[in-house]
């Protein structure tokens, strides 16, 4: 997550999105590492700073004060769009909740993902803890659009990222690896989020692709 000595994992659409959606929740399994340090219109929300603690049914999502996570987003005037979009934002808290628990099993994600993009955040999780790390500082997503995933009910959510002010904190010495601001820090993210099933309730990441060094995102 953070630009620093660690790896991100990529994980790409292996098929088409609408196949991959009527399927019964599995992506492939096609990764690689890659080095790191729509739109519905409707009102805009200002930029928030995300922690959200559990809910009736729900897992905690709450962050130490020393993160914070921004979505700087445009609601969509859909509601199936919001929804996606909602639960899309849910998932990025919930790897962001591992990585502050230290836990590669953390049920907040396995809540809000499925497939390759609970592979994804696992990966994550674990290379955080592999390098004695965890996070801090300010994780911002921006520019969000969502868009109808051909003749099927799954929503493809992109928004970029800005990890200029997220750093990796060393968990043993407290010591933040500080980063000079770059074009490796913008990213865009697409999810690929699948509707609610009679099991599942809620709208779920299916399948993320990140790619990085994104100018477009740059701000």
């Amino acid at each position: 997550m953070a630009r620093r000595a660690l790896s991100v994992t990529v994980v790409t659409f292996t098929a088409t999105a609408a196949l991959l959606l009527a399927g019964c929740g599995g992506g492939g399994d096609d990764s690689s590492p890659d080095d790191i340090k729509g739109a519905d219109s409707g009102a805009s929300s200002p930029s928030t700073s995300a922690s959200v603690p559990a809910s009736a049914g729900q897992p905690d999502l709450s962050l130490p004060s020393d993160l914070k996570v921004q979505f700087d987003v445009t609601a969509p005037s859909d509601a199936k769009h919001a929804a996606a979009l909602d639960n899309a934002k849910n998932y990025i808290l919930a790897l962001n909740h591992g990585i502050t628990a230290q836990d590669a099993e953390d049920p907040a994600y396995l809540f809000y993902s499925l497939g390759n993009a609970t592979k994804y955040a696992k990966e994550q999780i674990q290379a955080y803890l592999d390098g004695d790390w965890t996070a801090t500082g300010t994780d911002s997503y921006y520019k969000t659009r969502t868009d109808a995933v051909g003749t099927s009910d799954g929503v493809l959510v992109t928004m970029c990222r800005d990890q200029s002010k997220f750093y990796g904190k060393n968990v043993k010495t407290n010591k933040i690896k500080y980063t000079k601001p770059s074009l490796d820090d913008y990213q865009e993210f697409r999810l690929l989020m699948k509707p609610p099933q009679a099991s599942q309730k809620i709208w779920k990441v299916l399948q993320i692709e990140v790619q990085g060094r994104v100018k477009e995102c740059q701000r």
